[in-house]
């Protein structure tokens, strides 16, 4: 028993290097939520996405009908790929191959981790979302390539989350061997205070999409979080 507890941790530490260390330079993460930005405006809003210097991008499109995503993520996947930036889908894994996409994120209710990586494809990026320190410590044993933690404030994309504020995040990178990537409400008024907290990387959505001059505002919160 003990040999096999040793050896899953030993193999939970290798992924967890390797998955660290693909995601090291990554500290900023896009997401074109279809709740803020219309189909009609997903080109422009994502060129200014990426103008701005995102440098992880995802597609999620919450009450849409999933039918409206391929054409979207097609037209979205070559300009992330022009900018060498991973573009995910939110919570279908079964779109990834054919919308060209590098992966997927699931959340707590949908799909294991494991299921979306053998529907997505075994080099895909797989994300998982957490809502508690105790979730995101779970969220190890799965292995996905990085989590979202949070909400951290109140946000109207997770209207029926309880935010979980900013005490935890320390703790969160201090325990979980995974890149954290801490989301919900987060923006660049309030960045400074979830740095200091302890957070190295960031998903920032209303602030981005919501903002006079998108392009602009990611390159504010970028260069506050790459020194």
């Amino acid at each position: 028993m003990r040999r096999e507890l040793r050896l899953h941790s030993e193999k939970h530490l290798q992924i967890a290097f390797q998955m660290n260390h693909s995601f090291q330079n990554i500290r900023l993460y896009g997401i074109l939520d279809l709740g803020y930005v219309s189909a009609a405006d997903c080109e422009k809003a994502t060129r200014s996405m990426l103008e701005g210097g995102v440098q992880i991008l995802q597609l999620r499109a919450k009450n849409v009908s999933k039918d409206l995503l391929p054409p979207l993520a097609r037209q979205i996947a070559p300009l992330c790929k022009e900018h060498n930036v991973p573009f995910i889908i939110n919570d279908y894994p079964d779109l990834v191959a054919n919308c060209e996409a590098d992966g997927v994120h699931v959340g707590q209710d949908d799909v294991s981790v494991a299921e979306a990586r053998r529907i997505a494809g075994p080099d895909k990026i797989v994300g998982l979302s957490t809502h508690s320190l105790d979730q995101a410590v779970a969220a190890v044993s799965q292995a996905p390539d990085y989590i979202g933690f949070g909400p951290l404030f109140a946000t109207a994309t997770k209207p029926d989350y309880r935010p979980i504020g900013i005490k935890d995040i320390s703790e969160a990178h201090r325990l979980v061997e995974l890149p954290v990537f801490c989301i919900g409400g987060i923006k660049r008024e309030n960045l400074l205070d979830v740095l200091a907290a302890g957070a190295r990387r960031v998903v920032i959505v209303s602030g981005i999409l919501q903002a006079k001059d998108p392009a602009k505002y990611t390159r504010e919160c970028l260069d506050l979080l790459v020194p």
